[in-house]
Order: structure tokens, then C-alpha cells, then sequence
């Protein structure tokens, strides 16, 4: 893969996600040389037409200014870089449910998810922008995420599962992903659709009179 290229994603996995000018400052440091912002969206279109990062999503500012774009890997370029969690996640639900019964398994999952709400930080915001960063949040987590607008509220839609290998086994873990995106949103979603049957998508209904645009 071309040094640019690469330097980006590897960018991208330390930090999570990165707006353009924070790549631009990244790899200056990392060169010492002065790449300019142009050089920078070339490489991410070809990394995006490689499906290695994901379509930018829009950053909310806290500052008046232009919209701030962030990029993340995508789960296609995760899977590039090493990685044994799957036997790890895998071992240590074996080792808890042979130590407790199935609803403490479940509490323990449940405060997982609830560490995960308390990271995002997604402040009390009217919930449009509330799904911009929850989706911008799970993206950062490994999932390909999306929303759109439907007549009775929202649909978030998560494209892949990023522990899909352990899930079939676990529906813990699917519970988990509900826990999840309820303390993110502050509402209780209804499952629409789901990967591990067959679905393209997990995708949740997110129950709530749609805003005035």
C-alpha cells in the first residue's frame, strides 16, 4: 500500500476517528514534511473507494466555524490489523458463565454497554443531533452505522457486526448492542432486524415524534 496511505489508517486506528486538518497535523509530525489538505482528501478518496475508511460524518462544532468532517476505519480495515479479541471475548463469556448463572452474565454485559454511554458523553440534545453522535460513536466502536428518518420516529441501521463470529453463539452480546443504543439515545429502541437471522442489517426502531425540520 502506498506510505501516505498507510500512515492514515494506522492514524485512524490510534485515535479513532480524525477530521482532515488532523490528519494534515498528524502526518507532519510523523514526516516532517508539509502535506497539504488537498494531498490528504486524495488519499482518503482512494482509501473510501477501497472501502478502508468510512463516508465522512459530520462533526457537531461547539464553535462557530465551517462543518468539521470526521473519518474512521472501516470494519473491512480493522480486520487488517491483528487482532485476537474474538478468542478473548470468546474465553472470558465461556469462563463467566461457568462461574454465574445467566443473569449475572447479563448485568455484567449490561454494565459493559453502560461504560460504553458513559464514553460517548452524548449530551441532552434534541434527538437528530443525538443520533448524529450516537452513529459517529458506534462507527469509532467497529460498527457501520447509519440513520434515517421514518413516519412514527427513527431507524438506525448497524451494517455488519462487529463480533458477528460470537454473536451467533452469544445473544448476550445482542442484548448488549440494545442496552447499548438505549443509553446512548435515552429511549428504548424495538429491533426491526437482525443480522444474525439473516437480515442485511440490525436496524432499531428509535420511537419518537419526528422534529420539525
Amino acid at each position: 500500500m502506498q506510505e501516505t496511505r498507510r500512515l492514515i489508517l494506522e492514524i485512524l486506528r490510534k485515535r479513532g476517528y480524525a477530521t482532515v486538518d488532523e490528519i494534515v497535523e498528524a502526518l507532519r509530525q510523523l514526516r516532517e514534511d508539509d502535506i497539504t489538505p488537498v494531498t490528504v482528501r486524495h488519499h482518503l478518496g482512494r482509501l473510501l473507494e477501497e472501502d478502508l475508511v468510512t463516508t465522512p460524518q459530520l462533526r457537531r462544532r461547539t464553535s462557530p466555524g465551517r462543518p468539521q468532517y470526521v473519518y474512521t476505519l472501516s470494519h473491512k480495515a480493522r480486520e487488517q490489523f491483528p487482532s485476537n479479541y474474538q478468542n478473548l471475548v470468546s474465553g472470558l463469556l465461556v469462563a463467566l458463565r461457568n462461574q454465574l448463572p445467566p443473569e449475572g452474565v447479563n448485568v455484567i454485559l449490561e454494565g459493559v454497554a453502560d461504560q460504553w454511554a458513559d464514553q460517548a458523553a452524548i449530551p441532552d440534545l434534541p434527538m437528530f443531533e443525538r443520533m448524529n453522535l450516537a452513529v459517529l460513536y458506534l462507527t469509532q466502536q467497529g460498527y457501520e452505522a447509519e440513520w434515517e428518518i421514518a413516519s412514527n420516529g427513527y431507524i438506525l441501521h448497524t451494517l455488519n457486526c462487529p463480533y458477528h463470529a460470537i454473536a451467533e453463539r452469544e445473544q448476550a452480546l445482542c442484548d448488549m448492542d440494545i442496552r447499548l443504543i438505549a443509553t446512548l439515545l435515552n429511549v428504548v429502541p424495538r429491533r426491526l432486524s437482525h443480522i444474525i437471522e439473516g437480515d442485511q442489517t440490525c436496524s432499531y426502531l428509535i420511537p419518537e415524534a419526528v422534529e420539525a425540520q
